[in-house]
């Protein structure tokens, strides 16, 4: 992604979900990622988010000490939180800056050899350093398939083993859900999650010649799908 302009597809909806998150959305994000009790559907999504995150730690290394991880999207922090406990140094990073503030004050105050540094702002601002893996945890399925891997090559730059980020696999529902969405758009609705093909994923990831893809796991909870791919720095 050559420029961050403001007038770029990419800013405007990072704006999106900044605004969205910390205003619209927050109250129901912060009862979502805790043990508050919510409704059904919210449930199985809660359950999905869960397991996603089971399994993109479960493809870190048991050992991160001395290990610089980001977490790009870390919303109210658990994904960050468990590497820290494997021993990782973690940046996590949020475009919404009050659920960073969940974060922080969730944040045990001891977690062993690592540790956790919170910001707010942009994932890929390269003021955050360089670092042996990335996750990114659903952050990036708001944007379009272009948008997408454009974040992941510029991630690639800093990071020497592995990049970890979900998608939201092209399926009927999701497809149709977005189509809706277009049609009947509202201002207190979420910036639409936008379902991507993974035959044209796999093909765009293609050009990243210094990366090659590792594991892929989907995840289907009631109204939550998502599917984690990974990959690696060759050589």
């Amino acid at each position: 992604m050559a420029t961050h302009a403001s007038e770029t597809p990419y800013m405007a909806r990072r704006e999106a979900l900044a605004t969205y998150f910390d205003s619209t959305a927050k109250q129901a994000w912060i009862d979502l990622t805790s043990d508050t009790k919510v409704s059904g559907i919210r449930a199985t999504v809660r359950a999905g988010r869960e397991e996603m995150r089971n399994t993109l730690v479960s493809w870190l290394p048991r050992d991160l000490r001395r290990t610089k991880v980001l977490d790009a999207g870390c919303g109210t922090g658990a994904l960050a939180v468990a590497a820290a406990c494997r021993g990782a140094e973690v940046t996590g990073v949020d475009v919404a800056g009050g659920l960073v503030e969940v974060a922080r004050e969730r944040a045990p105050g001891f977690i062993g050899h690592g540790r956790i540094r919170w910001h707010s702002g942009d994932m890929l601002d390269p003021a955050f350093g360089n670092f042996e893996h990335v996750v990114a945890m659903d952050s990036l399925i708001h944007y379009s398939p272009e948008d997408l891997v454009d974040a992941v090559a510029e991630l690639a730059q800093r990071t020497s083993r592995s990049i970890l980020f979900t998608f939201a696999p092209h399926t009927k529902l999701l497809g149709a859900m977005h189509s809706v969405g277009k049609v009947f758009p509202k201002s207190d609705r979420s910036p639409a999650i936008v379902p991507v093909s993974e035959t044209e994923l796999r093909a765009r990831l293609g050009a990243l010649s210094d990366w090659k893809i590792g594991r892929t796991e989907r995840v289907s909870s009631g109204f939550y799908t998502s599917q984690a791919l990974e990959l690696v720095r060759r050589g």
